[in-house]
């Protein structure tokens, strides 16, 4: 592989679902237990010299208002707000094909994705047949996906890639069967972008996974591997988890609450909840 370069790393907040309780974000769960537990949507930036690489597309207006999602700024808007111009964006890293994941790929026209194989295979084979399968995705993103294939949008790996010096994907499943994460070099380390991986830190702290699940196994071994390729625990990144904008710094005041930049060291202390101690 090349020489790794560092990058700068941004989480940016689009869209949240505030009515979720406790009961909805994990496999085993005390069935009387309703307390509050909001689920945030991100988009990821990786910045390095002129080169920029989005992490996921999220999910627009119709398909925010088809599943009750409180969408408060769009991808291009919520981009622009770090100076990135999604026509502009020359790769995207699709972690997996569910709605709130690749439902605004159409704002990158000039974008190669980065997909592993097996979730093309997943989102377009007989899994799709299962009406619990198929619930997270969007037919119009699958068939939009594969019109990409056809022109030489789309770059696909088995496994473990490179995307760009100082920045790889890992397949990992369990949540689809494609999932992968994403490890970027920054100036404190490795990260680790676990999008769906471990969509809060509680999932995968307590060993207890989001209740939408591909292949379980796959999903408790996925922590695992997850912190394998961090340096730390404070160096992954949960996929939803709205900690993730009260412990890390913003990079303006004026963006609190929006923009979280991922390659400074955390403030665990910001928030009782978070769990990050070194290994």
């Amino acid at each position: 592989m090349t020489n790794p370069k560092t990058w700068e790393l941004y989480a940016v907040k689009y869209a949240t679902s505030i009515n979720r309780i406790r009961n909805d974000n994990f496999l085993n769960t005390d069935p009387h237990d309703s307390t509050p537990m909001p689920l945030d949507y991100f988009i990821w930036v990786a910045i390095c010299e002129d080169q920029k690489i989005v992490i996921d597309t999220g999910f627009d207006e119709i398909e925010a208002s088809a599943r009750g999602r409180n969408i408060q700024r769009s991808i291009t808007e919520s981009l622009s707000l770090i100076q990135i111009d999604a026509k502009k964006v020359k790769d995207v890293i699709v972690t997996h094909l569910h709605y709130d994941h690749i439902g605004g790929h159409a704002e990158f026209p000039t974008a190669k994705f980065h997909i592993q194989e097996s979730e093309m295979q997943f989102a377009t084979g007989p899994h799709m047949c299962s009406d619990v399968m198929k619930h997270p995705f969007s037919v119009e993103h699958i068939t939009s996906m594969v019109k990409n294939v056809f022109e030489g949008r789309v770059t696909f790996y088995d496994g473990v890639g490179q995307v760009a010096p100082g920045i790889t994907v890992h397949h990992v499943g369990g949540h689809t069967m494609g999932l992968q994460f994403v490890r970027v070099l920054t100036k404190r380390g490795y990260v680790v972008l676990a999008s769906d991986t471990s969509h809060f830190y509680e999932n995968m702290d307590q060993v207890n996974p989001f209740p939408i699940i591909f292949n379980v196994d796959d999903m408790i071994r996925g922590y695992q591997s997850l912190r394998e390729h961090a340096e730390t625990d404070n160096h992954i990144i949960p996929g939803h988890d709205p900690i993730v904008l009260d412990i890390y710094p913003t990079p303006n005041e004026k963006l609190s609450g929006i923009v979280a930049k991922l390659d400074i060291e955390p403030n665990p202390h910001n928030h009782s909840s978070a769990n990050l101690n070194q290994k």
